[in-house]
C-alpha cells in the first residue's frame, strides 16, 4: 500500500450475489469498487447508480463498472462470484464443469493485472471453484479463500436466535467442512452468550437447527425458483473484505486449503482462520471428537469426488 492509495476491490460477476456485494463494500466506504461482467452495460449501469447512492450513505467510495480487466489492474481483493446459478432441481455437481471453465478464465484475466491481491472465491460449488483459482493463479494458498462458513454460520445463528428468541449477537456458532449438504455444524463449539449450545437446547432442537442449517441454500432456492440466495452470501464476503483489508485477524470459519491439517491434504474445506492483510494468516486447527472427524472426512470425500472431475 503506497502513503495516501485508497483500497482497491474488485467484484467479478454483476449477478445477485456479485452486485449486492459491491454495494455493500460502497456504503461502507471500504474501498474503491470495480464491478465486471462480461455482458456490456449491467456492471456500468448497476456501478453508475451505486455510485450515485453514495451521497446519500456518506461514503467516498469511487463506483465503476466495466467489461474490461485492465480497469480492474491493482487490486488489493478480487472477489469471484461469476458463474452459473444454482436452479431448483440442479445439484451442485451439476454446475461443475460450467463453472470450472468460467473461474479458470477470470482468475487468468484477474491476476494478470492484480499480481498481489487476495482472491475471494464464492462461485458455487465453492470448494472446488477455490482449488481451481488457487491452480490457476499460482498464489501461495494464504492468498486464496473461499467464502463458505461465514455464510453457513451466519444461518445457523439466525435458527439458534429464533429458538431461543435471544439477540444473534450473544450467539456463536461454527460449521466445518465443504459447501454442501455435507458440511459439519458443530453444536458443541457454538454457543450463547459463552454457554455452550448443549446446555441451552435440547438435542432434537439441535439436530433441527443442524439440519436446516445444511439445507439453507437449498431452502431459500425452493422459495425463489428461478435464483439463489444474495443478502446473506453477500454479507459474509463483505465481513471477509473488512476483516483482510483492515487487518483485522479476525478468526472466522472459510474453506482454506489444507496441508495436513485436520489430516487433510491436497483440498480445500471450511475450517476456522485468521484473516488478516495477508490474507489466511493462520489456519486454527481445534480438537474433534471421532464422531466430528468422521463427518469431516465425509464431507472432505464429496469434494475430493468434484475436484478430481475436474483434475485440480
Amino acid at each position: 500500500m503506497g502513503a495516501g492509495r485508497r483500497f482497491k476491490v474488485t467484484v467479478v460477476g454483476a449477478g445477485n450475489v456479485g452486485a449486492t456485494t459491491a454495494q455493500r463494500l460502497a456504503d461502507a466506504g471500504l474501498a474503491d469498487v470495480v464491478l465486471i461482467d462480461i455482458v456490456d452495460g449491467i456492471p456500468q449501469g448497476k456501478g453508475l447508480d451505486m455510485l450515485e447512492a453514495c451521497p446519500v450513505t456518506g461514503s467516498d467510495a469511487s463506483v465503476s463498472g466495466t467489461c474490461d480487466y485492465q480497469d480492474t489492474a491493482g487490486s488489493d481483493i478480487v472477489v469471484i462470484t461469476a458463474g452459473l446459478p444454482r436452479k431448483a432441481g440442479m445439484s451442485r455437481d451439476d454446475l461443475l464443469r460450467k463453472n470450472h471453465a468460467i473461474v479458470k478464465q477470470v482468475t487468468e484475466s484477474a491476476v494478470a493485472v492484480s499480481p498481489d491481491a487476495v482472491i475471494i472465491v464464492v462461485s458455487n460449488p465453492l470448494d472446488a471453484m477455490a482449488q481451481t483459482a488457487l491452480r490457476t493463479s499460482g498464489f501461495s494458498r494464504q492468498r486464496v479463500v473461499g467464502m463458505a462458513g461465514i455464510l453457513d454460520s451466519a444461518r445457523m445463528r439466525a435458527f439458534i436466535a429464533a429458538e431461543l428468541d435471544v439477540s444473534v449477537e450473544n450467539i456463536h456458532a461454527f460449521v466445518l467442512g465443504g459447501h454442501g449438504d455435507d458440511m459439519v455444524p458443530l453444536p458443541r463449539y457454538s454457543t450463547v452468550a459463552g454457554i455452550p449450545l448443549p446446555e441451552v437446547l435440547e438435542e432434537d432442537a439441535i439436530e433441527r437447527i443442524v439440519q436446516r442449517t445444511r439445507q439453507g441454500g437449498g431452502e431459500i432456492v425452493s422459495y425463489l425458483k428461478t435464483g439463489s440466495a444474495y443478502y446473506a452470501p453477500s454479507a459474509a464476503i463483505a465481513e471477509m473484505v473488512d476483516a483482510i483489508l483492515l487487518d483485522r485477524r479476525k478468526i472466522l470459519p472459510c474453506a482454506a486449503y489444507l496441508d495436513g491439517e485436520y489430516g487433510m491434504e491436497g483440498i480445500y474445506l471450511g475450517v476456522p482462520v485468521k484473516l488478516g492483510r495477508g490474507g489466511i494468516e493462520e489456519i486454527v486447527q481445534i480438537r474433534l471428537t471421532p464422531e466430528e472427524q468422521a463427518d469431516l472426512d465425509r464431507s472432505a470425500a464429496a469434494v475430493r469426488e468434484l475436484i478430481t472431475k475436474i483434475g485440480v
